[in-house]
Formats: structure tokens, C-alpha cells, sequence
């Protein structure tokens, strides 16, 4: 059972988002399905937030702002401030903090410029502050209906805004992309991204802006939706160019060229009618020496290749990297970092730009650490491949061919007839937590992670070799009704989860060196040349650690577990540090922990949602939050067979487990079921079915889930609920106790 709950989380199942004591901000008003767009309204001349594609080209000779989403076009996130070193960050504290309202994952970046600070939390939901004090200067809420929390694959979150010519630009949960003034948060325009609604759509990354042009992709590929990016004019929100990253159905014409190159490496099947996926969810990048943005691209939908393309093929353009004309959307070249990807291998995790000396020649290089396990170095003028070196344990594959520039797969991983264990899982060896570049020390800070999952193919496939489309939920081809028993089953061949934080260099391979953290879920990095390298960790630690040896200089604790990256700023002569608090994410499914060692502090003492900003000097506290009560209360449980509970757990996994926890224990940001009150109980149906708590995010499911089927989770919630009471009190004599062996 330890080893069963140690395993590493993975992204599955329709979320059921059932959120108790909730904060009360966290539960507005319902608003209107949709708002009215401010077109055609005369747009105030902009005085606030006046960054333009020259100044973040230049960014390097203002190195107090932090001015795009990885601080420059290069994204390379490594900062030229020395105030905060190694001889200094002894003396490190807090300026000042603001408690967030909410108890979801905060991930976002802070875009931070001419002493105001514009950033994002959940529900899409907007701030401009005064980066020295924390003031409020204005908020924005987009109003995102809280129905849709049930179709974001990854919890409610935002990494962040774009700010580009006094206007501040979002996209939201579900699917608008809006622009706000910069000075006033007031609305400029607002257009939808989204091509079909009938589709589990969503924004959670961030945009990106240059050349007059605002860049956002979407998410919803576990859904069965097809991926895309579109450019927007920054100005008027006009569509100027849209790339679709997969081909649609092959009958009808296609959109650009590239559709009919990709639709020939689609073998059979109808992945159309599945989605196809490919979603651009994550990493958009600008590269003003060629004029290009580069795309990352996520996975398929379905997961399994056979499903989505028995006949085979590469699957073009999913798992890759994109090269655009910023201009005009059309394609320079693309590199698939995994063919015919079949574990949710997208390719979506930040790039960065550098200019590196590789085999005696200077190369303009962009470097990525995807979650397939390899990183990779590519000649961003025409695509070449330089290098591919394990950064984590990888067993899907044995190595890159470099000739070919494709992944040797292992054969004895194949989970076609067998299910396998095999990393990375489908969280990646590392996701889309932010690395950072120094490129005078030839070195990447890089958050990696061994975790495993165990991949079996659907059920239902494996019976009829037939596969159907569910529309309101997760469309994988894994099966994840029985995960829990094919855990139990092959426990003894479970690989061991594992986080480290690496100083990794990109052209040899070889570790500088490394720090193992307990838990693999830890947040994005941040280089500086004060020698210097921040992280937050799932154990609440804020650290500093020495960039040339890994070793830990200073630590603030701050009682809540850590996605978001740092980052570092400077005012009339005072360095900053600010990082945003708050766990969850693609992470829920994995729930409790069991190992003490490694529990997450937003399962101790709560997910507190803040932002908190860093200075020589500073002596601001946080509060010192109580544990959380973990007591289970005595369940009440009805005459029903084993064979009911086991029908609610495949249900309950199908529909419930990535928000409400692995056998439903929950990780900290999401209600425990276990934990219901005897009132909750009562109305368990009308939440489940009847979309009571839909205001706070619990969407009805009576599109997917009968009478039946909720009695049946029901009743393996409860089952599942009293037999942790039972374990905690010492009563493992229970014959109820047996049903999961």
C-alpha cells in the first residue's frame, strides 16, 4: 500500500472539483456564460506598462525590470543583479507578502516594469501591484464560469500575463484572450480562441507578444481536442495567422501546407474524431534574430498511438518543436522530439535562446528539457540537432540516434499486450516548471524527476479492439478504471519517485552536480549572477543554493508547497526575490503522501495561495499555520458486495481521482472525501449529479454518471474512508479491510 501511494502522479480522468472552505473570493457571483468584447470602443492612450519589442531586446541594459515571461526574448531566465550574493543572502528576508484568496496551484511569472508588478492567480484572474509594497494599483477577474474547472485537464490555474505597449494581455480558463489597459485594468478588447465549444478547451499558459503580435496556444488534448496556435494583432485583437499542429480530417481541404506534411504521417484510424490533440499549452517563444517563434507541442489524443494511428507513423506535429515565420505563421523547419509519441510526452516545456560555442563553432541555439527524459541542443536556424543527452532515468528509450536524430525505443517496454512500469510517466522528467540558462558557466539549472507510471492499455481495447470517444471525459487509451490494482499487482517492479534539483551541462551530459529533494513536485528555477540559484520545493523550503556547488546558503520557510518560479527585480537600488506559493497542478492525482519524509507542506499545514517578496534586510513574518486536522470522521457504510465497490472505484478513478486523490486521498489543495461531513454525505447525489456546488467549481457530471454510478462511487468513498479510520485507530482485523487485496 506504501509503495501503491508513493508513486508518482500522473494527469488522467475527467476532474471533479468539489472544493470545501473555500475562501470567499474564490467564489463570486456566477457570472454570464460570456461578456460582451470591447470593440469598436475608442482605447485610451496607454501611460502604464510601456514595453515594446526594442526594450525587451535590450533588456539586458535594464536589468532591474523583468519585462517577459523569461525575463528576455532568450527566456533564458538567469539575472545579471550581484546586490543579492553569496556573501550576501545571509541577510535575506521578507519585504512583504499578500495572501492570495485561494487554496488552488499559483504558477504564474510576474512581469514586473518600471516598479509595478502584473501577474496572475487562479481562475485567470489578474493583479497589478506596487512591486516595493504589495498596494493594490488595480484587479481584474475575467468571470471564468466555475463550471469549467471540470474540463482543465490540470487544476484552475495561469502562468501568466504578456505586457506589450501599455496593455496588459491574459488568456483564460475558458478560452478568451483579453486585453486590459495597462494603468487602469480596464478592458481594451476580448476575442475567443476557442474554433469548436462543443470541445474541453482551455488557456492556462501564458501569451507572448512581439512584433505587434499577441501568440497563444491552448490546452485539452486529454479531452479530445486538435492543437493550434493563433497570432492576434496586439493592437486590435484582429486574427492574423493560425497554425493547426495536426492535421484535421483528411477528406476536407487543408488549412496551410504543413496540415497535408503532417496529415501522411497519420496512419489509419479516425484521430480526428478523437481530437488528434497536439495542444500548444506551455512554451511559445520569440526569436528576433530570425524572426520566428518557436512552438512546443504536446502529446496525442489519444496517449496510445495505436488507438489513435494503428497503421503507425510519426504522428506529425505532435511531441516537437515548431519553427514559425512570426510574421506570417508559415513554417521554417520543426524537430519531433518523440515520434509517434505513446506516454504523454509533449514537447511543451520552456525553451530557451543562447549563442554557444558547439564542436569549435559558435551556434545560435535552443535548448530543451521536454518530459521524455532528453535534453535537447538544436541549431534554431534550420533545426539541427547538436545534441540529446539523458538528463533523468529513462527507460522508454536506450539513447538518440544522432544520425537520425530519433529515440531508440526499448521493445521490452512495448505495454501493448502487458502493462509496464516506465519512466518518465506522464509527468515527465521534467514538465513545465521553468529551468534557467548560464551560459557563462555552460550550465542549466534544471527541476528534473524520476516518476514512474505503470502504462496498460484500455480495457475495452484490449477486448474488442475498439475504442469510443467519451465526450465528457479524459480520452487516454490507458487504462485508469483498474490503476489501483495494476499498481498492487506489479508493486514489486515500481521504480522509486525521486526530485532533484541539477546543475546540468547540455553538450557533455555530465551532472555539476546535484540536490535530491523528497518529493519529485518542485517548483521552477531561477539563475543570477550573484552566484546564486533559487527554487521552491514541495516542502514549503524557499532556497538559495551556491550555483557552483549546489550548496544550500539560506532557506525561508514558508509552510506551503511551491510550483511557480522565482524571480528577481531591482528598485531605486534594492534587489528583490519574489516567488508565488501554492501547489496542485498536474499533481493532484497523486494525493497523500505516505512517506513523512517526503510530505508536501500543503498537506501539513494547508495550500496557502501568497506572494512573497524577498530583500536584504527584510523582516516581515508569516504566520505559523497550525497542522491540518487529518482525523477521519466514523463512515456510515451500507450492505453492498465487493463487486459494487470495485464498479465505484473504476468510476471513481475514471471521473474523480485526478482532483480528489489516488484511492481518494487527497494531496492538500482539493477536498478529502474521506473527510466528508454527515450534511455532504447526505447530498453527495445533488453535488455529483446536480451540479449544486457548480459555484465553486464542482460541475454537474449527469452527462457521464448515472444514479448508479454516484451510489457506486459513494460507496467506495466510503469504503475507502473507513478502512484509512480503521488503519489509524489500529483495527486491521476488519473483514471490510479486504476488498482492495
Amino acid at each position: 500500500m506504501r509503495a501503491l501511494l508513493a508513486i508518482v502522479a500522473i494527469v488522467f480522468a475527467v476532474a471533479v472539483y468539489y472544493v470545501a472552505n473555500r475562501p470567499a473570493d474564490e467564489v463570486p457571483p456566477a457570472p454570464e456564460a460570456t461578456q460582451e468584447a470591447a470593440a469598436g470602443q475608442p482605447s485610451p492612450e496607454p501611460t502604464i506598462g510601456l514595453i515594446d519589442d526594442e526594450r525587451i531586446k535590450n533588456a539586458e541594459s535594464e536589468p532591474g525590470n523583468w519585462l517577459a515571461f523569461g525575463r528576455t526574448y532568450e527566456e533564458q531566465r538567469f539575472s545579471p543583479l550581484t546586490q543579492i550574493n553569496r556573501d550576501t543572502v545571509a541577510d535575506l528576508g521578507l519585504a512583504w507578502f499578500k495572501d492570495m484568496g485561494t487554496n488552488r496551484a499559483l504558477e504564474a511569472t510576474p512581469i514586473v516594469v518600471d516598479g509595478i508588478m502584473f501577474f496572475t492567480t487562479t481562475w485567470s484572474r489578474v493583479y497589478a501591484v506596487r512591486a516595493t509594497t504589495g498596494e493594490v494599483l488595480w484587479t481584474y477577474d475575467p468571470l471564468v464560469p466555475r463550471e469549467w474547472g471540470r474540463r482543465a485537464c490540470c487544476d484552475v490555474v495561469n502562468r501568466g500575463v504578456a505586457v506589450y505597449n501599455g496593455r496588459v494581455y491574459v488568456g483564460s480558463l475558458d478560452g478568451r484572450l483579453i486585453a486590459l489597459d495597462a494603468g487602469t485594468g480596464e478592458k481594451v478588447w476580448e476575442v475567443d480562441t476557442i474554433i469548436d465549444r462543443d470541445r474541453f478547451y482551455t488557456i492556462t499558459g501564458a501569451p507572448r507578444a512581439a512584433g505587434g503580435k499577441i501568440f497563444i496556444g491552448n490546452g485539452g488534448a486529454e479531452f479530445g481536442v486538435r492543437g493550434y496556435v493563433t497570432a492576434y494583432d496586439a493592437e486590435t485583437g484582429d486574427q492574423v495567422w493560425r497554425f493547426y499542429t495536426v492535421p484535421g480530417d483528411p477528406s476536407l481541404p487543408f488549412e496551410h501546407p504543413e496540415m497535408e506534411l503532417a496529415a501522411g504521417t497519420w496512419k489509419g484510424g479516425n484521430w480526428w474524431e478523437v481530437g488528434g490533440g497536439g495542444t500548444v499549452w506551455n512554451s511559445i517563444v520569440y526569436d528576433p534574430d530570425f524572426n520566428s517563434v518557436y512552438l512546443g507541442v504536446g502529446n496525442g489524443a489519444p496517449w496510445t498511438r495505436v488507438i489513435r494511428s494503428p497503421g503507425g507513423g510519426d504522428n506529425l506535429f505532435l511531441s516537437s518543436i515548431v519553427a514559425l515565420d512570426a510574421d506570417t505563421g508559415t513554417m521554417k523547419w520543426y524537430y519531433q522530439t518523440t515520434p509517434g509519441d505513446n506516454w504523454d510526452y509533449t514537447a511543451v516545456q520552456d525553451m530557451a535562446l543562447a549563442d554557444m560555442e558547439v564542436d569549435g563553432e559558435m551556434r545560435k541555439v535552443l535548448l530543451q528539457a521536454p518530459k521524455n527524459g532528453f535534453f535537447y541542443v538544436i541549431d534554431r536556424s534550420n533545426g539541427k540537432l547538436l545534441r540529446a543527452n539523458k538528463f533523468a532515468t529513462v527507460t522508454w528509450a536506450t539513447h538518440v540516434d544522432m544520425e537520425t536524430g530519433r529515440p531508440v525505443e526499448n521493445p521490452e517496454l512495448d505495454y501493448l499486450e502487458q502493462e509496464q512500469w516506465v519512466l518518465p510517466g506522464p509527468l515527465g522528467a521534467h514538465n513545465w516548471q521553468a529551468m534557467s540558462v548560464d551560459v557563462e558557466a555552460g550550465l542549466v539549472y534544471l527541476p528534473a524527476q524520476d516518476n514512474p507510471l505503470i502504462y496498460g492499455m484500455n480495457d475495452e481495447w484490449k477486448q474488442t479492439g475498439l475504442y469510443k470517444r467519451n465526450p465528457g471525459g479524459w480520452n487516454t487509451g490507458l487504462e485508469f478504471g483498474r490503476i489501483a490494482q495494476l499498481f498492487l499487482d506489479n508493486v514489486d517492479a515500481q521504480p522509486t519517485p525521486k526530485g532533484y534539483l541539477k546543475a546540468f551541462d547540455p553538450l557533455t551530459g555530465r551532472d555539476a552536480w546535484v540536490v535530491e529533494i523528497p518529493h519529485y513536485w518542485n517548483g521552477g528555477v531561477l539563475g543570477t549572477a550573484g552566484g546564486l540559484v533559487f527554487q521552491g520545493d514541495a516542502l514549503g523550503m524557499f532556497s538559495a543554493y551556491d550555483k557552483a556547488t549546489g550548496e544550500a546558503l539560506w532557506q525561508f520557510n514558508t509552510y506551503t508547497s511551491m510550483l511557480a518560479p522565482p524571480i528577481t527585480f531591482e528598485i531605486d537600488g534594492t534587489q528583490y526575490v519574489s516567488i508565488l506559493t501554492g501547489n496542485g497542478g498536474g499533481d493532484l492525482f497523486s494525493g497523500e503522501a505516505m512517506d513523512p519524509v517526503a510530505t508536501p507542506a500543503s498537506e501539513t499545514y494547508g495550500n496557502y495561495g501568497r506572494l512573497l517578496v524577498f530583500k536584504l534586510g527584510g523582516d516581515a513574518e508569516l504566520p505559523i499555520p497550525s497542522p491540518v486536522d487529518k482525523s477521519i470522521p466514523e463512515q456510515q457504510l451500507a450492505e453492498v458486495s465487493e463487486d459494487e465497490i470495485a464498479l465505484g472505484e473504476r468510476t471513481y478513478n475514471t471521473y474523480c481521482a485526478v482532483c480528489h486523490g489516488l484511492v481518494v486521498r487527497s494531496g492538500g489543495a482539493i477536498a478529502d472525501l474521506r473527510r466528508m461531513t454527515a450534511e455532504t454525505h447526505q447530498s453527495f447525489n445533488q453535488i455529483v449529479l446536480g451540479g449544486a456546488y457548480a459555484g465553486k467549481g464542482m460541475a454537474s457530471f449527469s452527462d457521464v454518471l448515472t444514479e448508479e454510478d454516484a451510489e457506486r462511487i459513494h460507496h467506495y468513498v466510503r469504503a475507502r474512508a473507513h478502512e484509512d479510520r480503521e488503519h489509524s485507530l489500529g483495527n486491521t482485523d476488519d473483514p471490510r479491510l479486504t476488498w482492495l487485496n
